[in-house]
């Protein structure tokens, strides 16, 4: 199993030691480095600072937010970051949920799926550069009707590194799975257990097995973010966990549509998500932490002594995940990194 660094996003300005980070991920060997945007700091800038001090490693968005971006600017961006980078690009996308896709970026969020489907379709055209790029979209039109009628279908004036640049989904509900199965290179899953390999499998087969499919599960990737932290107090390393989860189960979407909340009432929590969505839109943070179980960042973590984490990523290297993405400071990379290897 590959290993990789997820940058992820800014607090309230840049993130201290990031560039020393990556330059330590670069030496120890990873495979891969990773940027994440929501509404804060975007994706591409800090990507292409990390890619200029390095030369080996790829370069990956985690994620992309596609409402931000119509898909020719997306794919604008990703063609000069491909170049610059000498063909490490990875474009990950998502498309996030409607509190910020609506109350950020004063897009409409219904239909996700198909919006998805014209998105990737566009920026596929745009990386083939074999016409110029028109699409009769129900979201997206090249060229756009009315407006001044003037439209002209265009081709990118450069010409791409790599046609086949990977374009990757992230998705935690079945179906935006099974689309990321059919439609890209990879998927980007978060809050992944490996006691959801089976339901993710099905997911994923669904979507190889639509016609046109881009991939088999032999050649597709699945990076998932996954905190490590070693430490011989399980307790003590899982509360420094709870709180991002408390906040993305929550206070990560409305309390009828959060995605982040769907995916541990899967996995069995569903009580226990209730209660600490409840409590944290009630503004009650403290005890919407409190009331996460360890067990549940023990089902999507790799947390305590060495031994502990060593014998827990068995499982994880029996799942559909191919590459770890892990977090922290140029020091405890090299400590997470002798641990996994």
């Amino acid at each position: 199993m590959k290993l990789g660094f997820h940058l992820g996003y800014w607090g309230s300005g840049p993130i201290p030691g990031a560039l020393e980070a990556v330059l330590e991920a670069e030496r120890l060997g990873f495979d891969s480095v990773w940027s994440a945007e929501a509404y804060g700091s975007d994706a591409f800038t800090p990507l292409a600072w990390a890619g200029a001090s390095t030369s080996r490693v790829k370069l990956g968005t985690n994620i992309v937010q596609m409402s931000a971006r119509t898909p020719t600017a997306t794919a604008m961006s990703a063609l000069t970051m491909d170049h610059l980078s000498g063909g490490r690009f990875v474009l990950g996308l998502g498309a996030s949920g409607p509190q910020v896709v609506e109350g950020w970026y004063g897009q409409p969020y219904p239909k996700p799926l198909a919006r998805t489907r014209e998105y990737v379709e566009i920026i596929r055209q745009v990386l083939a550069r074999e016409a110029p790029v028109t699409l009769d979209g129900q979201f997206y039109q090249l060229p756009l009707r009315g407006g001044a009628g003037l439209g002209k279908p265009l081709k990118s004036t450069v010409h791409p590194l790599r046609k086949d640049l990977p374009i990757y989904l992230a998705a935690e509900g079945p179906k935006n799975v099974a689309l990321s199965a059919e439609i890209c290179d990879g998927w980007l899953p978060l809050f992944f257990s490996p006691k959801a390999d089976a339901f993710y499998r099905a997911a994923l087969a669904e979507g190889f097995a639509r016609p046109g499919a881009r991939r088999t599960a032999e050649d597709f990737e699945v990076p998932a973010s996954v905190p490590v932290i070693v430490h011989d107090d399980v307790e003590e390393a899982a509360s420094w966990i709870k709180p991002a989860l408390a906040l993305y189960i929550g206070g990560m979407g409305a309390k009828a549509v959060n995605f982040h909340h769907d995916v541990f009432a899967r996995l069995g929590y569903e009580e226990v998500a209730d209660q600490v969505q409840e409590l944290y839109l009630q503004g009650r943070k403290d005890e919407a932490i409190a009331a996460i179980p360890t067990s549940l960042v023990e089902d999507t973590s790799l947390v305590g002594p060495a031994a502990k984490i060593r014998e827990e990523l068995a499982a994880w290297e029996d799942t559909v995940v191919t590459t770890l993405l892990l977090r922290g400071d140029a020091g405890s990379l090299a400590k997470v990194a002798e641990v996994l290897s």
